[in-house]
């Protein structure tokens, strides 16, 4: 095998089988009954069939390091196209894989025949009255669940580390567990029913009367063989007893043998073979789960130890004491955790040589309980003579300290080497022979030249994650990483473990299901394939399977591309957050598109990067919303935001930086007669105003010019115009800087906009505020910077900053501004000046924030309203401003709600105005719950986003300090 055989070139993409997606479109349009949809065309309604090289290319990517380009992509929107897709594949001998989030990481999400992605259409949560017990669809991510379920005290058992992304039907299908739930509470204990879908195109509904009369009646010969089955195992004592051993902690190799022991019910075995069966035997469309908990008392402690040995060794001690979660990290993770600007403060000055930490948490029923949980801890440990425990109890410092943990896979491998690959594996051995596994684990690192290794996992149940890196470029890669899968095998099989623990067999390890359990258990598995499906169409090659090195084919390649996305490990964590994900793409899929044309061009293939070029230029760049949202949510703090932003100004010709220059040099007349447009606009007929804009937009590009509709408000004031007479007299405590946002849109009907709110509020607060002079000409750069316009941003920056820092006394007063995005966007104007080694030494604060510390104790609410609903902006977000929006909020309202779905408008300046599209399918869902509510006021701290909003909910979205102003008036 030379050294590249094995690898997946990410330019490897044939060209799309147009026959295909005819025939599979026309399928699936009469199984639903709606008309044909041309292929490559994106319907109102029904699914979507796609043999596109783009929509392949940024379908086939996951968190795994397995790469494969499907041949079609399926966006099935119900279970009947999930069936038809299904007798599909029966007649024309094709093969399906399932995917939703694409988290999985050992391969089982990714094939290169058809793939659905069950993600779009099935994401609804429907909890019980109290809580406990909620029916999900696969879509759905687990923190979506439990943001659903936390009113009622409860969550999900489940609880992976990836639970931003993580969608329920990977998490069923992989028998995922995570930091807590151990066995106890996984998906296998904790499912009450289930509905899925066989590869016949069979239904079951396990919730439904006489479900096993059903099931026998419409798939005859499985529910017989499930039956025999069942009795043959239970008649033999050997058998019983291993599948009794295999199974007497965590582990997901192969199919859940213990269904034949735990249930009886050909119908009820068959649900639970279906938890841990990773797609190949059936589609999970809807589960209902038995709810948990939330423990209203807890406490979270890092302990650090001098070495990996010292800290495994105590687990004996903590697991008696009841910890909740123990969670082990390495020297390697340590430093990591260090390196992170976000969690550096956690280990402080710490130099970690070769120390390891356990992350411990306990829970209580109330303050008493966890108390004395913590003594009889506390005695335990000291008698052991473990290091000191300081467990904390408030919930932003256990927060802080879990996010360490969670986002530790990914940020780990997000500092490996450029160009190489991540994999992580993940074992589980009884917790007494944890510390010699690690000890033997180390050994193999070290043979096999796996220097950066690193070892974390759920130390709780004897689980451990450790994570290598690979070149597959290189000579000897592929031979290395077959060699140490041997001795890894040896190594945990040796010790009495399991090779895969709750991140499923997958591709990585099918080869070695049959060494684990034997001859006669693997071929029961082999029997259960064979019953549920016969024609092998799902998912072939993963968990089972007759091919020895699966493990060693299709490795996935990562070509170094741009410095803002090189450290991507494509974990997916970004995808649930971003506004374009059910339009176009999410970053993820922008970052794979870069790294499929750096592959394309590194082999000189000029037509496939022509093609994803062309696909690119809406899909990723023209539809991003550049909100930063990704990076609030990214492990390494990515910001795909920024590498679209580059590509707008690589793309801007030499006419547009110069337009965008000119429009700085003249900002204030440039946004005179933006606000003079909108007004005059609302005077002519609608038709005329919207045919104009229409056309000019047909001409000059619809990612040029504004498409105008008639929910767009009228023109605002000029800056200057409000002035600070109504400022408090004295000395100023603020620079107010007004959003020319402000100026340009005029604030909702009746209303007076944020800025003289401020104002107001200032002086019935008794807070003197300065304005900047010439503040009509200035701009913190945002439009420009959006725009990739780097000329234009580099003088307004330089002339905004100079302005303040004027305005300020050198910076002796804080900025304040009433637009969130433009209070972050003058942080980048900052950096920008700084970088140029120009001053920038200012203070800048968010209205609501100023409003929240300074204004909100010197006001007095008239009368409260009863209900409001809050739509925090992205920048506020990543401003950490939130807080004091919903303080305002909570000021004048007896309650303040952020809807469950709440996320990026995608109005991002004037992008939901060139693509409307953008907001409309962002703001969907929220729209939706907010319609679903009765509110006494819609509230947001960002102009464009209050319209984008408005427009979304037919209600007028109004900044909070218009609100607070109008409630506090004498």
């Amino acid at each position: 095998m030379s050294h590249l055989e094995g690898s997946a070139d990410r330019a490897d993409v044939k060209a799309g089988d147009r026959a295909l997606a005819s025939s599979l479109t026309a399928a699936l349009a009469r199984a639903s009954g709606a008309p044909s949809v041309a292929p490559g065309h994106r319907p109102a309604a029904g699914p979507l069939v796609s043999v596109e090289v783009f929509d392949r290319v940024v379908a086939g990517v996951d968190a795994s390091h397995f790469l494969f380009t499907p041949a079609a992509v399926v966006r099935a929107r119900s279970l009947e196209d999930v069936s038809a897709a299904f007798r599909y594949a029966h007649s024309h001998q094709r093969s399906i894989t399932l995917r939703s989030g694409g988290t999985s990481l050992s391969g089982q999400a990714s094939g290169d025949d058809l793939l659905i992605d069950v993600r779009g259409a099935f994401r609804d949560i429907r909890p019980a009255a109290e809580g406990s017990t909620v029916v999900v669809q696969p879509g759905a991510t687990i923190r979506q669940v439990n943001a659903r379920l936390l009113r009622h005290g409860r969550k999900l058992g489940p609880d992976p580390a990836s639970e931003i992304a993580a969608t329920v039907g990977g998490v069923v299908a992989n028998n995922s567990s995570g930091m807590a739930c151990g066995t106890e509470f996984n998906s296998y204990r904790t499912m009450r029913s289930l509905t899925f879908v066989l590869p016949s195109g069979t239904v079951a509904d396990t919730s439904l009367p006489g479900a096993d009369e059903r099931l026998a009646g419409s798939e005859p010969a499985l529910h017989a063989g499930l039956a025999r089955l069942r009795d043959e195992i239970r008649a033999d004592p050997e058998l019983t007893a291993e599948i009794l051993r295999q199974y007497r902690g965590k582990n997901t190799m192969g199919y859940g043998l213990n269904s034949f022991l735990d249930f009886d019910a050909p119908v009820e075995i068959l649900a639970h073979l279906m938890v841990g069966s990773e797609g190949s035997l059936g589609f999970i469309a809807e589960v209902e789960f038995g709810t948990v908990p939330i423990a209203p008392c807890a406490a979270t402690a890092l302990v650090i130890f001098q070495d990996l040995k010292e800290a495994t060794q105590i687990l004996p001690v903590l697991v008696d004491t009841g910890a909740a979660t123990i969670e082990l990290m390495d020297a390697a993770s340590l430093r990591v955790v260090q390196n992170d600007p976000a969690t550096a403060d956690i280990l402080g000055q710490v130099r970690i040589v070769s120390h390891a930490a356990l992350l411990i948490e306990y829970h209580g029923n109330g303050v008493d309980d966890l108390g004395r949980r913590l003594g009889e801890a506390r005695a335990a440990l000291a008698a052991a003579g473990a290091p000191s425990f300081e467990p904390a109890t408030d919930p932003r410092k256990r927060a802080h300290l879990w996010h360490a943990r969670k986002g530790l896979y990914a940020a780990i491998a997000g500092a490996r080497r450029p160009g190489t690959t991540a994999l992580l594996e993940d074992i589980a051995v009884p917790v007494p022979l944890l510390a010699p596994t690690c000890a033997s684990l180390q050994r193999l690192f070290d043979e096999y030249g796996y220097h950066d290794a690193v070892i974390f996992g759920h130390a709780k149940d004897g689980n451990i994650h450790f994570l290598i890196t690979e070149d597959f470029t290189a000579e000897g890669a592929i031979a290395r990483q077959r060699a140490f899968t041997e001795d890894l095998v040896e190594l945990v099989l040796g010790a009495g473990g399991t090779l895969k623990a709750e991140h499923g067999t997958g591709r990585i390890m099918a080869p070695f299901v049959e060494r684990q359990f034997g001859r006669r258990l693997y071929g029961v598995m082999l029997e259960v394939k064979r019953l549920c499906d016969p024609a092998g169409i799902l998912n072939p090659g993963v968990l089972i399977g007759h091919d020895p090195q699966p493990h060693l084919a299709h490795l996935k390649l990562t070509p170094v591309v741009e410095p803002e996305v090189d450290r991507c490990v494509e974990c997916g964590y970004c995808e649930p957050v971003c506004p374009s994900r059910d339009l176009t793409i999410t970053p993820r899929q922008r970052i794979a598109v870069r790294r499929a044309r750096a592959a394309a061009s590194a082999r000189g293939d000029v037509a496939l990067d022509d093609e994803l070029a062309r696909a690119e230029t809406y899909n990723s760049v023209e539809t991003c919303a550049v909100d930063g949202m990704c990076q609030t949510a990214c492990p390494v703090s990515i910001n795909t935001g920024d590498l679209v932003r580059r590509l707008r100004e690589q793309d801007a010709s030499r006419s547009t930086q110069a337009a965008g220059g000119a429009a700085a040099a003249q900002w204030a007349p440039v946004t005179r007669g933006v606000a003079t447009a909108l007004s005059a606009a609302r005077w002519l007929p609608a038709p005329v105003v919207r045919g104009a804009s229409d056309a000019a937009r047909t001409v000059l590009g619809t990612d040029v010019v504004p498409r105008w509709t008639p929910d767009l408000p009228a023109g605002g004031r000029r800056r200057a115009e409000v002035a600070g007479p109504r400022a408090a007299p004295g000395p100023a405590q603020a620079v107010f800087f007004a959003s020319c946002v402000g100026s340009m849109f005029g604030p909702a009907k009746g209303s007076i906009g944020a800025a003289e709110a401020f104002r107001r509020l200032c002086a019935r607060a008794g807070v003197g505020v300065v304005i900047p002079p010439g503040i009509d000409a200035l701009c913190c750069g945002t439009p420009w910077k959006s725009k990739g316009l780097a000329e234009g941003f580099a003088a307004m920056a330089e002339r905004t900053v100079a302005s303040l820092v004027a305005a300020s006394d050198g910076g002796r007063l804080p900025i304040v501004t009433d637009n969130s995005s433009c209070t972050e966007g003058l942080l980048h104007a900052l950096d920008e000046v700084q970088a140029s080694g120009g001053p920038g030494r200012l203070r800048v604060i968010d209205s609501v924030d100023f409003a929240a510390m300074e204004l909100l104790p010197h006001l007095h609410v008239q009368q409260r309203m009863a209900s409001m609903v809050l739509h925090p902006t992205c920048a506020g977000t990543r401003l950490g401003s939130n807080d004091g929006l919903r303080a305002l909020a909570e000021a004048v309202s007896g309650e303040a709600v952020v809807p469950d779905s709440w996320g990026c408008c995608g109005f991002a300046g004037d992008r939901g105005m060139l693509h409307p599209e953008l907001t409309a399918s962002a703001t969907r869902a929220e729209a939706a719950e907010v319609a679903a509510g009765r509110f006494e006021a819609h509230a947001s701290c960002n102009r464009t986003c209050e319209i984008g909003m408005s427009r979304a909910t037919g209600e007028d979205y109004r900044h909070i300090l218009e609100i607070l102003e109008e409630r506090t008036r004498l």
